[in-house]
């Protein structure tokens, strides 16, 4: 049985790059969430002014992976989770660091991996993820799904993906898809 989980961490199309090569996901989509605005259009949400996130759903195999280790893929390789409201040069609270639960599980999960990681100095700070329970969520417009594999070539997309996926295959090879 799948489960799914909604995760920002900046810029949707590097997120959704991460996870569509990490093995045990078995479907990512952009989208929206965490805001009051409904069926918000990226231009919306890119004004900072509904209160969503740029988000991901990624729905897995628990019993190939543990939400335990998406969730440890989302702190060390997709984004930094140290910066509030920012990803590099992408700022604003839509870029912010959030997950987005489902069930108490997923909350305490969380919570457990955050502990975990502030504890072992992983980072040059403490993470400053937004912990929300999911009550909406909207799929971005289809031109951002797979953006990054219908745009290889894009320079924003060929400036940080490339990073994020070597960071994948150097701290989670064996999650990696071959």
């Amino acid at each position: 049985m799948s489960e799914t989980i909604v995760l920002g961490g900046g810029c949707f199309w590097c997120v959704e790059s991460v996870y569509q090569n990490v093995e045990g996901v078995e479907s990512v989509e952009s989208g929206y969430a965490g805001g009051e605005t409904k069926n918000p259009t990226y231009d919306q949400v890119c004004s900072g002014r509904t209160g969503h996130a740029e988000v991901v759903k990624v729905t897995f195999n628990p019993q190939t992976i543990s939400l335990i280790e998406i969730l440890q893929i989302f702190f060390t390789v997709s984004h930094d989770p140290t910066t509030l409201n920012r990803q590099g040069n992408d700022v604003g609270t839509q870029y912010r660091s959030i997950i987005l639960w489902n069930s108490q599980e997923q909350l305490e999960t969380a919570k457990q991996v955050i502990e975990k990681l502030n504890g072992e100095d992983v980072f040059n700070g403490k993470i400053v993820t937004e912990l929300k329970e999911l009550t909406d969520y909207y799929p971005a417009e289809e031109y951002h799904q797979n953006y990054f594999k219908k745009h290889p070539n894009q320079p924003y997309c060929l400036f940080s993906i490339p990073p994020k996926l070597d960071k994948l295959k150097k701290y989670f090879p064996e999650k990696m898809l071959a």
